[in-house]
């Protein structure tokens, strides 16, 4: 079984909590090392408990806890070289493990495949995590979700997918510039609800998708009912109405998020 709990995931910073039979480790560390380890304290664990951070890019709203966080709780850091590069001066005095894309390794009793996603950061990725007969996706920070992508998530049971913004709020946003939205929906940019919708629809032909999580949504221009609604209709489209949605939010820790189905052997 994976029990699964999103800290906060925003522009101001993302950080999800994994848990196996015997591991708990993050996915990116972007909340203060403050915030982290009250909000730990909220889903009852020890900082000193954690196997690993594991990470998607070195952007900040993904590493802005990391240093300090690591550091004094002597947790080691997961990324690959091109991340550990352009974080050269924030992992000075954190012990941090480099993988390779593509290569298989574990943490604990969790195996981790990471993959790559086209994003505007130095090499950046998603995960496919596996405990026992259960697969979970992390698919955050991606302008497009090209066919390695898709292949990479085959029979997962869970996901959790940005839905950064609404392209018409986007688009009636007075407070970013042209440059900054043309950034954003470009194919390394971030994925809309519509485009994330997409991805989710695409991924059921070959997923037992119990359970969606919504989260790096823009605070200007989305909101959660308008991810959801999209998303949603995808599934009931694809007749899949029994599929649970959750929606992440900077503010506040989501609900204990428990998954377990038929297969979690990775795609050969």
């Amino acid at each position: 079984m994976f029990s699964l709990r999103v800290l906060g995931s925003g522009s101001a910073g993302n950080a999800m909590l994994i848990q196996s039979d015997s591991t708990a480790l993050l996915v990116d560390a972007g909340l203060s090392a403050k915030q982290l380890v009250a909000r730990l304290k909220q889903c009852d664990v020890d900082p000193f408990a954690l196997k690993g951070v594991l990470l998607t890019h070195e952007h900040s709203d993904h590493t802005g806890g990391l240093r300090v966080f690591c550091t004094k709780y002597e947790i080691p850091c997961y990324c690959n070289s091109l991340t550990a590069e352009a974080l050269k001066s924030e992992l000075t005095r954190v012990l941090c493990r480099v993988f390779r894309n593509g290569t298989e390794f574990t943490i604990g009793d969790i195996r981790v495949r990471p993959f790559s996603v086209p994003h505007d950061a130095a090499d950046p990725l998603g995960f496919c995590l596996a405990h026992d007969d259960v697969l979970f996706g992390v698919l955050t920070d991606l302008g497009h979700a090209p066919g390695l992508v898709l292949e990479s998530l085959r029979g997962i049971h869970g996901l959790l997918i940005e839905t950064n913004h609404d392209e018409a709020l986007l688009h009636q946003d007075i407070k970013r510039p042209w440059a900054i939205k043309q950034r954003i929906l470009s194919r390394h940019g971030h994925l809309s609800n519509a485009s994330a919708a997409h991805v989710v629809r695409q991924l059921l032909d070959s997923s037992p998708l119990e359970h969606v999580i919504l989260g790096h949504l823009s605070k200007d221009c989305n909101r959660p009912e308008l991810a959801t609604q999209r998303v949603d209709e995808e599934l009931k489209a694809a007749g899949h109405s029994s599929t649970k949605i959750s929606c992440a939010t900077q503010e506040a820790i989501t609900e204990t998020i428990m998954l377990g189905a038929s297969s979690g052997t990775f795609p050969s």
